[in-house]
Formats: structure tokens, C-alpha cells, sequence
């Protein structure tokens, strides 16, 4: 006997149906941690059924992959784009200033998305922290592009540094709710942190 109380679904293109399912599961894994969301909540949430999701994707752990890489790759753009807006001449100083405030806003917009995998060390997935582990390499890159610093092992080391400092102050920040008065602290002390480490700004 078929089921007539179940919602029929709606045809989509195989590029519609899988954006639909990377949209459905972004919004899940950004309201709780990767352990807790089952893969048929995503698929029912997307319109599809599970086995649906696996034409798409190998399983949890790639579709969470995706949504971290996609997260990734928009703040990369937005901070490209934040950068190419600045008028010439711009101090590396502001620079950075200007990619610390693009940050936040990514972080203020999805702060448990963004913290998950920073409060649970060691129980994201493979996929997810390859990507991320490759995505702070090209981090540093594009800091050390913006300030040209000298080639020694100090700089290097304060390169890495940063983002360590900027991860942990941005956890505390999110834990307090990222109060929009203590943006600017944040920033200065981001700034300062980084200033101290390199010694000086380098162009």
C-alpha cells in the first residue's frame, strides 16, 4: 500500500539538488556540532532522501568538507574584495585591519560553526581538517604577500603565531556572545600581538 501522507519531492537539476543538499547541511552543521546532525536530517531537510545524498557525496564526513571548504572560500573572497577596495598606498597596518574586520564578521555571522571545530579538538573528520589545515598555510601566504616581512625564522614564526593568538582571542569573543563593543579590542589587540611578534610592520 503507498504512502499518501508523505510530501512528494520536488524535481531539481543534479547542480539544483546538490546545492540544496550543501545549503541544508551548512545550516544544520552551523547549529550543532558535526557528532550530533545525522545525515537524514540534511537529506530530509534538503527534499531528498538519503540515498539521494549519497549520489552527491561519499557520506557525512565529505558533505561536511564541503560546507567547510565553502565557508572558507567566501571569506577569502570577501576579504579579496575588502583588500581591492582600499585606495593605493594603503599601511600594511591597514591593511591587516581590514581583513581582521572581514573575519569577524564571518565569525559573528555562524559563531558555532566557526568555533565547533576549535572546541573539539580532534573530532572533526579528515577532509574538514586537511582543508583547513591547507587553508591556514594559504593564510599565512596572504599575510606574509601584505607585509613583505623579513625572511628569518622570528617572522616565520610570527606569521603562525598570529593566527593562533587571533583563533584563541576570537573564541573568547564568541563565548561572550561577540559583543559589537568589543570588536575594535579585539582588533587592537589582533594588530598589537602581531606588530610585537614581527618587530615591525615591513612595509
Amino acid at each position: 500500500m503507498s504512502r499518501t501522507d508523505r510530501q512528494p519531492r520536488q524535481r531539481l537539476a543534479p547542480e539544483e539538488r546538490r546545492d540544496a543538499i550543501t545549503a541544508a547541511a551548512a545550516t544544520a552543521f552551523a547549529a550543532h556540532p558535526y557528532d550530533e546532525v545525522a545525515l537524514a536530517t540534511i537529506a530530509a531537510a534538503a527534499g531528498a532522501s538519503e540515498a539521494l545524498v549519497y549520489r552527491y557525496f561519499d557520506g557525512k564526513a565529505d558533505l561536511y568538507a564541503t560546507v567547510v571548504r565553502l565557508a572558507i572560500d567566501r571569506l577569502v573572497a570577501r576579504q579579496a574584495e575588502a583588500l581591492a577596495a582600499l585606495p593605493a598606498g594603503v599601511s600594511a597596518r591597514d591593511r591587516v585591519r581590514t581583513s581582521l574586520l572581514v573575519c569577524l564578521d564571518h565569525v559573528r555571522e555562524q559563531p558555532t560553526a566557526w568555533a565547533a571545530h576549535l572546541l573539539a579538538l580532534g573530532a572533526e573528520p579528515e577532509p574538514a581538517a586537511r582543508i583547513r589545515r591547507d587553508a591556514r598555510r594559504d593564510d599565512v601566504d596572504r599575510l606574509r604577500d601584505l607585509l613583505l616581512p623579513d625572511q628569518g625564522a622570528r617572522h616565520e614564526y610570527a606569521l603562525w603565531g598570529f593566527f593562533g593568538f587571533l583563533d584563541a582571542a576570537c573564541l573568547h569573543w564568541v563565548a561572550t556572545g561577540c559583543p559589537e563593543d568589543d570588536r575594535w579590542s579585539l582588533i587592537d589587540a589582533a594588530l598589537g600581538a602581531l606588530e610585537g611578534a614581527l618587530g615591525d610592520w615591513g612595509r
